[in-house]
């Protein structure tokens, strides 16, 4: 068990649902890292990181428009309040968060 934590933590993040276009890290990733992403049918592909991105924050799977939807889980859940490209980071500070309205 504990060799299948350490193999799917190294430089990876997890799609929850098949429609999401951000992926979560199960690991921290440093800008320039490629970062494998799992989806749920258990294929995989490489996403060059642009930025830092800390352990459980977003990674973007393609550009996204500002104002456009942030999907995961199958759900929107905020909008882009900048564009950005395949590999950022997506956190509070490029994303409004839909929580509470």
């Amino acid at each position: 068990m504990k060799e299948l934590l350490k193999e799917q933590s190294a430089k990876a993040a997890l799609i929850l649902h098949p429609t999401d276009n951000v992926a979560v890290v199960v690991a921290d990733i440093d800008k320039g890292d490629e970062c494998i992403i799992r989806r749920v049918d258990g294929s995989e592909y490489a996403v060059q990181a642009q930025n830092d991105v800390k352990f459980g924050h977003k990674i973007a799977l393609a550009d996204i428009a500002k104002d456009a939807p942030v999907i995961k889980y199958g759900e929107e859940i905020g909008r882009m309040e900048v564009a950005i490209k395949k590999g950022d980071w997506i956190h509070n500070h490029n994303m409004c968060c839909s929580r509470g309205m």
